[in-house]
């Protein structure tokens, strides 16, 4: 039995009007921009007035200037990213296989499928799923792929009798998985034929190597609109950023969806990443994070294959897409604040500066989140369109760069999606980043 992606026709003027709508804003907001563009000069007198508010000002040029540099930066590492490739089948490791499932219902089945017609040697992989107590027909789908695929490679089921949640899951795999690599993939996701033996290519050329990230695309494409938008985000994200932070050995992130650990190196930081806690509660999300943390502080490399594509379901609802976002800025905020404790020593001999200028980019974020979540409503309140016209102009610049990137190397026409989902999240989306650094304390998973 074979697996195949599904591919949808839609129509060309399906989605005509959400194009025109976010051409129809931008080009108001110039309009409006343009009348009350005086009043920035009204807004410089009141900061200038005061000894905090020129500090403050001094201090967002300083960052935009450091932002610029830092993506100017970004862009030569990501012009030097190669990829990897590996011919020999006997160079290959054998590779545990971990995945987690709880109520995806008949796409494990599609997950599991997937991995059997991978390009890899079969009698080197090994696959551990773990039902984390599904109230669905989730166990039924997976013991159907067992009978269609056991015989090809060691297949291995547990199942809880509780939702335990992800982490509980990866550890019980983690256990009783023999291979060299370890590769975790999601439940809502399947992998192309050339994904696995491309994801654990850079462990067979450099001993060093702790982590490696997969390319995640998005696999629901074609359902609502949000899907869209974030398939070009994660093109950037993953193609751009991860890209230009392989190349200086720094992935910040593995995701969940498809990354590579090295065995041994999992089993050295397996009890931090099983005890953490984070002001005195154990910690439940966030812990692809969390893991590639650790190993970074272990002074081993992160990287990404571009080549080790996963395709895996985003959210199509509101609800839904804010509570994945407020899980990953959570998670986040939360490893931001732990490299403090590692990534101004020296804890590796390479790409220190690298790692450090990454992690001050993040921590920037972070901690101006609130001060400027306050001055955007102060603002608001007294200059609403000068704002609410510079807030979409704005959004319309950030977004030219993932715009291109896209255009150039994935579709022109849908690029323009970005544009699209940038002005919707800052106006729908915008207090995503200060609540959850007020409710960090928090751990749930919040989609499930």
């Amino acid at each position: 039995m074979k697996f195949h992606f599904k591919i949808f026709q839609e129509s060309k003027n399906k989605y005509l009007i959400i194009h025109c709508l976010t051409i129809l804003i931008i080009t108001a907001s110039i309009f409006i921009f343009n009348l009350f563009y005086f009043q920035i000069d009204e807004i410089a007198i009141i900061f200038s007035k005061s000894f905090f508010g020129v500090l403050f000002v001094n201090l967002i040029l300083i960052i935009l200037i450091f932002r610029i540099l830092l993506y100017s930066f970004l862009f030569y590492k990501y012009l030097n990213y190669k990829f990897i490739l590996v011919k020999n089948n006997n160079l290959l490791p054998k590779c545990s296989i971990i995945i987690p499932a709880f109520n995806e219902g008949k796409f494990v089945y599609d997950t599991l499928l997937s991995i059997s017609q991978s390009n890899y040697p079969l009698n080197k992989l090994e696959v551990i799923i773990i039902d984390d107590g599904s109230t669905d027909n989730t166990y039924n789908w997976i013991e159907q792929a067992k009978n269609t695929i056991d015989k090809l490679f060691d297949f291995k089921i547990i199942k809880f009798n509780k939702n335990k949640g992800k982490k509980e899951a990866l550890i019980e795999g983690f256990g009783l998985a023999i291979g060299e690599i370890f590769v975790t993939i999601d439940s809502d996701s399947v992998i192309e034929k050339d994904s696995l033996r491309n994801l654990v290519a850079p462990f067979i050329f450099d001993e060093m190597c702790g982590v490696v990230a997969g390319n995640v695309k998005v696999y629901n494409i074609q359902n609502t609109i949000f899907p869209k938008m974030l398939n070009v985000s994660f093109a950037f994200n993953f193609g751009f950023i991860r890209a230009a932070q392989s190349n200086m050995n720094s992935v910040l992130c593995s995701p969940g969806a498809l990354s590579a650990y090295k065995a041994s190196v999992v089993k050295l930081c397996l009890e931090s990443w099983q005890n953490q806690t984070f002001l005195g509660v154990k910690t439940k999300i966030g812990e692809d994070r969390a893991l590639t943390n650790l190993i970074l502080e272990l002074g081993y490399k992160s990287l990404f294959q571009k080549n080790a594509v996963v395709y895996t379901k985003v959210p199509t609802s509101y609800n839904t897409l804010k509570n994945m976002l407020i899980r990953w800025e959570r998670g986040d905020i939360r490893e931001n604040l732990n490299m403090l404790k590692y990534v101004f020593k020296n804890f590796r001999e390479y790409n220190l500066f690298h790692i450090r200028l990454l992690t001050l980019n993040q921590l920037i974020s972070n901690f101006l989140a609130i001060p400027l979540f306050i001055l955007m409503i102060i603002i608001c309140f007294y200059y609403p369109r000068l704002f609410i016209s510079s807030s979409i102009l704005s959004t319309f610049i950030i977004s030219i760069g993932p715009a291109l990137y896209y255009a150039l190397n994935v579709n022109t026409k849908k690029s323009f999606w970005i544009f699209s989902y940038n002005i919707f999240y800052a106006f729908f989306l915008f207090w995503i980043i200060p609540y959850s650094i007020l409710t960090l304390k928090k751990g749930n998973w919040l989609t499930r």
